[in-house]
């Protein structure tokens, strides 16, 4: 297996500092701790290169906040400066580490994303009977510090990139509380060990794809299931034959127990695939691909908020379009030309 070595000029070069904060800012160029950055650009980007340069870099404090769409997850919103180190690491090792992935991960990779995955599930479903379709439990909160260091360094050596990894992986956050024992732990094992990755970072999104790589590779090769995919924590295994859906379950609880994680015990099931399952957000059946029901009343309610912003003057008729359009490209993905002219007529867009 290749690793890769005397990468850490290439991660500290300026173009690659510049090129990261471009990226960075994306989308967001006029927030005030943007616009704060960018007064000083030149002079902000050369002492940023320079504690990169000297290992004296520290991330800073990451600002918390939650949403629940439905469950609740915690969401860390670091720095700018130091979104700007995750991009210029990423940057580099990416491209290293992605070709290792199976084609059938879909999440965080430049050219796939959900809708491609949709049409990929859609596919497997509607020409195979049985799906195991799985969930891993509290994923983000989940991950182990230290077996995520060991599966990067299965691909890189290089002792200055690993530093700012390292560094990077020690800064995470506090994250939700998750105590599981698994075999083999002395009793306050769990308790000792770190784990957690702030959802929102950049390195977090593609340490998340590293973490299951090898175990994407283990069903594929080793449970040999030719039709499986995954999307972050959230995957699926189809075939005919039931009783080899069902080793496969038993050969994932123990496989994913070496990397300290667990499938939810009710949000993991076999069943027949003509009965229908729920993916990114719609329902698939054998002949027609539905909005799930409580993502369609999260739209109306986002939609609703969205109208009396827009009433109060609160945000642009623009603004607004923007997102009309997002939504409805991503109902284009199902079978919703009735639910777009409903969604349509209920709205009132009429500024007092």
């Amino acid at each position: 297996m290749k690793r890769y070595g005397n990468l850490y000029s290439q991660i500290v070069d300026f173009e690659n500092i510049l090129t990261a904060s471009k990226k960075a800012q994306k989308s967001k160029r006029f927030r005030p701790n943007v616009l704060e950055f960018n007064y000083n650009l030149e002079s902000n980007l050369n002492k940023l290169q320079q504690d990169l340069v000297n290992k004296i870099y520290q991330p800073g404090e990451y600002r918390t906040f939650y949403i629940k769409e439905p469950k609740t997850r915690m969401i860390s919103a670091a720095p700018y400066r130091d979104r700007i180190v995750h991009h210029v690491l990423c940057n580099i090792i990416m491209p290293l580490i992605e070709p290792t992935f199976i084609g059938d991960s879909y999440a965080n990779r430049q050219g796939f994303g959900t809708h491609r995955a949709l049409r990929r599930f859609v596919k497997f479903a509607r020409s195979n009977r049985y799906v195991l379709q799985c969930d891993i439990e509290k994923y983000f909160p989940s991950i182990d510090h230290e077996i995520l260091k060991i599966l990067l360094r299965r691909k890189l050596k290089c002792p200055d990139t690993l530093w700012l990894i390292d560094t990077l992986i020690d800064n995470s956050n506090e994250q939700f509380s998750v105590v599981d024992h698994f075999p083999g732990d002395k009793l306050l094992e769990p308790l000792q060990r770190r784990r957690g990755l702030p959802i929102g970072n950049l390195t977090s999104q593609f340490f998340a794809n590293v973490y299951l790589n090898y175990f994407d590779h283990f069903i594929k090769e080793q449970l040999k299931i030719e039709k499986y995919l995954r999307y972050v924590d959230d995957f699926a295994l189809f075939s005919n034959d039931r009783e080899l859906l069902v080793d496969a379950r038993y050969a994932i609880e123990e496989h994913l127990a070496g990397l300290r994680l667990k499938i939810h015990p009710t949000k993991s099931q076999l069943f027949e695939t003509k009965h229908g399952a729920n993916f990114l957000g719609f329902r698939i059946l054998p002949n027609q691909i539905r909005v799930r029901t409580e993502n369609l009343r999260r739209a109306k309610r986002r939609i609703k908020k969205m109208q009396d912003d827009y009433i109060d003057g609160k945000i642009s008729l623009e603004k607004v379009s923007q997102s009309i359009q997002s939504w409805f490209a991503h109902l284009e993905h199902g079978d919703t030309w009735q639910l777009k002219q409903q969604l349509f007529a209920t709205l009132t867009w009429m500024r007092g």
